[in-house]
């Protein structure tokens, strides 16, 4: 019986390419914020709309898993000593 495949990466499934990725935190913020405003304003289309929202929830997303890997990298203290966290193992990505 083969292996089951490991799952893709969260970021790979919320950005299948390079390219949607955002850049860093507060770029995707600032999308997100823009995306919000256009909602909000309805100077949208239905299908824009729905294209928007998805965008935003991806951004929401890796907003919000950059902010709990933040705050691991705070919390993992050895010795009084700030180390490097690396998130290995959820969502099987490392």
């Amino acid at each position: 019986m083969p292996k089951p495949s490991k799952p893709a990466p969260v970021t790979q499934e919320l950005f299948p390419t390079d390219a949607d990725q955002p850049k860093d935190f507060e770029s995707a913020i600032q999308e997100l914020e823009k995306l919000v405003a256009d909602l909000e304003a309805g100077k949208l289309s239905l299908e824009e709309s729905l294209v928007a929202y998805k965008r935003g929830v991806a951004l929401s997303a890796y907003c919000q898993r950059t902010l709990d890997d933040a705050e691991m990298q705070v919390r993992v203290l050895e010795n009084g000593v700030l180390k490097d966290f690396k998130p290995e193992g959820r969502n099987g990505d490392a």
